[in-house]
């Protein structure tokens, strides 16, 4: 039975699952009994054939020096509020003796058989932890497999036999004890969004229309005006006077119109933007959930309404 790391199978899961509770990854961290961070989730291994979560790959970080194991999915218990896993009855000395695993590792039975000696005694333990069951301590470490640390695999293990239902306290999760009660509420989202409701294009054309001027023009003409002298008095004739070709002259002149056309800036046109501020009311009727509590009997039950407390 091949495994295969989760991201590998399915490397758009946090599109595919969304925010399911059953896909914790990169989000959980692991603790011991004692309230102790062990570690954090990095990967899961699934079974290829039957689609299976087996193991979760945890990254010890500090506490054990960057060393990464395998926790059987079975030996997890979920605290889905608090972003935590407990596992029953591990310490520190416990992991340090472990099977590392590394990204390369090839994880056949007889690594899988050598994580398993190390967790069997473990399960077989009562459950220490408040509010848990204890563990089917059915389950038996193989005989001949050493202790909690050890590496080494049992003579008689069969590797082409075993099945994952041998060790059902290792490999099923308790679903009633993991499963919190969940409360919902809805609440009105307001969001905005931006869409084109118009388009305002400005541009030209050209028109035509005739146009008159008036230019007031001067032209000079000659008037010829020929009078008698009123006192006649003798003149003077030299030898020059009484020839032919004599002639007075003056020059005329007159204005003329000089009308032509030439382009000018009449305006100009500007265009901008003003924003306009409303409110938009809604009203929506939502729904709440709220606990009910039945008890039978005459037990004790200390309740707390605000959240992020047990009931």
């Amino acid at each position: 039975m091949a495994l295969v790391k989760f991201k590998e199978a399915y490397p758009d899961y946090r599109n595919s699952f969304g925010d399911s509770d059953a896909i914790p990854f990169d989000s959980f961290n692991v603790y011991s009994q004692n309230d102790e961070q062990i570690g954090s989730v990095k990967d899961a291994l699934i079974d290829e054939q039957e689609g299976r979560f087996r193991y979760l790959i945890v990254d010890t970080g500090f506490w054990v020096f960057g060393k990464k194991v395998l926790l059987p999915i079975g030996m997890a218990r979920f605290d889905y509020d608090a972003r935590r896993i407990y596992v029953d009855g591990l310490t520190k000395e416990q992991v340090e003796h472990l099977p590392a695993f590394t990204d390369d590792l090839k994880v056949d039975q007889d690594y899988e058989e050598s994580v398993r000696s190390g967790y069997r005694p473990l399960a077989a333990q009562p459950s220490t932890l408040p509010g848990t069951q204890s563990v089917d301590a059915s389950t038996q470490p193989l005989t001949g497999t050493s202790a909690m640390g050890a590496s080494a695999v049992d003579s008689t293990y069969d590797r082409d036999a075993y099945s994952y239902d041998r060790d059902h306290a290792l490999y099923n999760r308790n679903e009633i004890e993991d499963q919190p009660l969940r409360l919902y509420e809805e609440r009105l989202v307001a969001n905005k969004s931006r869409v084109k409701t118009g388009e305002v294009a400005i541009g030209k054309h050209v028109e035509t229309q005739t146009a008159r001027v008036s230019v007031p023009v001067e032209k000079e003409r000659v008037i010829v005006e020929r009078t008698t002298p009123t006192d006649a008095r003798a003149a003077v004739v030299g030898t020059h006077d009484f020839q032919d070709g004599e002639v007075a002259r003056m020059e005329v002149y007159e204005e003329t119109p000089d009308i032509r056309k030439e382009a000018v800036v009449r305006e100009e046109v500007q265009i901008r933007k003003e924003v306009d501020h409303e409110t938009v009311e809604a009203q929506e009727e939502i729904r709440r959930e709220e606990l009910d509590i039945d008890t039978q009997g005459r037990p004790i039950v200390e309740r707390s309404d605000r959240p992020g407390r047990s009931v």
